[in-house]
């Protein structure tokens, strides 16, 4: 039987389901790029994708969905499939060359955007400038040098910005039809989309048993626990208070660069680290349709 993701787990706070995906957010990207010594680009995407369609697959059986979803439904799955193996793939061709925290930030100005259209108050529109400017204070963008990376980071941005439309508009599906199910179907005809193109890149993974190991772990880390644990987060929170909340995933990197890379911030990333804090926690989420 098919559980819609909005009531899985009710008693467990929106928030510490998106805590957990800012975490593996930046976790599987920290794999990948380790394995990118290993691997091309392009077979890296396709380790994360296939690997990740694999468990849906065994996990959901997604395709269980057809029958219940209206022909606009599957276009939208359809879509949602095609974006996130673009999306991925235009990810990890900036990772690659640019800066983490780097990318981090040019993908965080697409859901200021989200975040801005759907301030009501005040008070929101002060915790959105306090996240903006603790992003500003994390990261020092610099465009010179790199041209082709930074147009792969910013069609990134352009592109998460869009799977946060399309993944709060699926996580509230109603009808007793999963998110979590549909992401799985999406990352199917993800898998599919990056076959022929990604393929003869992750052959050479298949001969290191090492490597391999690591491309499923990049695949469960970066595409099946954030995914599933943002339609957990999305089903309870509107859209803008998503996004606004998407600021932490710099900060969130930080501390990932303390812990493993032994990365000492600096005052000026811990300013940016307290006033991404005290956006999010100001802000305060209204009542109105999610849809909003």
């Amino acid at each position: 039987m098919i559980t819609s993701s909005e009531t899985t787990a009710p008693r467990v706070p929106a928030s510490a389901y998106f805590g957990l995906s800012a975490i593996f957010h930046y976790l599987g990207p920290a794999l990948a790029v380790v394995l990118f010594a290993r691997v091309d680009v392009l077979g890296v995407v396709w380790l994360r994708i296939a690997s990740a369609a694999v468990v849906f697959a065994l996990w959901r059986r997604p395709w269980r969905l057809l029958a219940l979803l209206t022909p606009a439904q599957r276009r939208l799955l359809l879509g949602l499939g095609v974006l996130l193996a673009v999306m991925n793939t235009a990810f990890y061709q900036a990772i690659a060359r640019l800066p983490l925290a780097t990318v981090g930030a040019i993908e965080f100005l697409g859901v200021i955007v989200l975040a801005a259209i759907g301030m009501r108050n005040g008070r929101n529109v002060i915790a959105l400038v306090l996240a903006v400017g603790g992003v500003l204070a994390l990261t020092d963008i610099q465009f010179a040098g790199a041209p082709l990376e930074f147009v792969f980071a910013v069609l990134n941005c352009a592109l998460f910005m869009l799977y946060v439309v399309l993944g709060h508009r699926i996580a509230n599906t109603g009808a007793g039809i999963s998110g979590i199910d549909q992401i799985g179907a999406a990352m199917l005809i993800g898998a599919l989309v990056a076959t022929p193109c990604c393929l003869g890149a992750a052959i050479p993974a298949f001969t290191s048993p090492t490597a391999l190991l690591a491309g499923i772990g990049v695949g469960i880390c970066s595409s099946v626990i954030p995914y599933v644990t943002d339609q957990l987060a999305m089903a309870r929170l509107r859209r803008h208070t998503f996004a606004l909340m998407l600021s932490l995933l710099p900060a969130v990197a930080t501390v990932i660069g303390i812990v493993l890379l032994d990365q000492v911030p600096t005052v000026q990333e811990l300013i940016g680290i307290a006033l991404i804090a005290g956006g999010v926690s100001i802000h305060q989420q209204t009542q109105e349709n999610k849809e909003n």
